[in-house]
């Protein structure tokens, strides 16, 4: 690990870095922008909130240029649309770089960070899902935490690919080693800390940062955004994965239903034969 590429070295660049954003979500916005009969909030939103780094772009951008009279905070994207204008948001927050462009001198690193992209995506997915099961009238607030919940892991396989690339190959080596344990030996400091540094410096609505804060677990909202992660995180390796009973135990507590009906329900969800291992087995 080079001492110069530290914790705060990283805080530094990804402050004020100009985010590359997914070029389908570039190629959406700008159809919908020659496209007047389909350019509304709803449309724009429906496109920019399935790209985390896109997201986090424009809650950044509201949070830099948002009027000293707004006291409530805002981290849902439709609203954000609403009060910053369509047009505003078009000009101003671009969905540009490309984060195919800026791979190019590293395609070997690409696919991982589209595989960590898609975690965040299915993540949302189930968070929201299991909020609106728990009649939160507020799951977007619950679906956006749980997409930007790994955006420092997106951001550094972005900036830092050799470095995400080796902290890959220690974890194949060692595979009992966990993530973070790999990130502190690489990098010299864990994701998660990163993340919060970067959270705080972009100045992103309290309640985002609690929702996205795993040591508080213990209240259900940021619980579900826990659980949605981890369950993202490990059927990502395959529906055999060994920590999967366990989530399927903790999501079947959050919803107060048997662990079969969980099991069911997310088999159901991604579209195979309930395969998945029952923690009974």
């Amino acid at each position: 690990m080079s001492e110069a590429k530290g914790l705060d070295y990283w805080i530094a660049t990804l402050t004020h870095a100009d985010l590359p954003v997914l070029k389908q979500t570039a190629r959406d916005l700008a159809a919908l922008r020659g496209d007047d009969k389909r350019l509304n909030a709803q449309s724009v939103a429906a496109v920019i909130a399935r790209d985390p780094i896109m997201t986090v772009k424009l809650l950044r951008y509201l949070q830099q240029h948002k009027h000293k009279a707004q006291l409530t905070e805002v981290i849902q994207v439709e609203q954000v649309l609403l009060m910053l204008g369509i047009e505003p948001v078009f000009n101003k927050v671009r969905p540009e770089p490309l984060v195919e462009e800026v791979f190019k001198p590293h395609l070997a690193a690409l696919p991982h960070m589209l595989r960590v992209v898609h975690r965040s995506q299915r993540a949302a997915e189930y968070a929201q899902d299991w909020a609106v099961k728990q009649r939160d009238l507020h799951y977007e607030e619950v679906r956006i935490a749980a997409l930007l919940h790994d955006i420092a892991e997106i951001l550094m396989w972005c900036y830092a690919p050799q470095e995400m690339m080796e902290i890959h190959a220690v974890q194949l080596k060692e595979k009992t080693l966990r993530s973070r344990d790999a990130q502190q030996r690489v990098l010299g400091f864990q994701l998660f800390h990163l993340q919060g540094e970067l959270a705080k410096q972009w100045g992103l609505p309290q309640l985002l940062l609690n929702l996205m804060n795993d040591s508080s677990a213990d209240q259900p909202r940021v619980r579900n955004v826990v659980l949605a992660a981890n369950l993202a995180r490990h059927s990502a390796n395959g529906w055999d994965d060994a920590a999967l009973p366990d989530d399927y135990k903790a999501i079947a507590e959050l919803l107060r239903i048997p662990v079969e009906e969980v099991i069911a329900m997310i088999a159901t969800d991604a579209g195979i034969a309930c395969e998945i291992n029952s923690p009974h087995e």
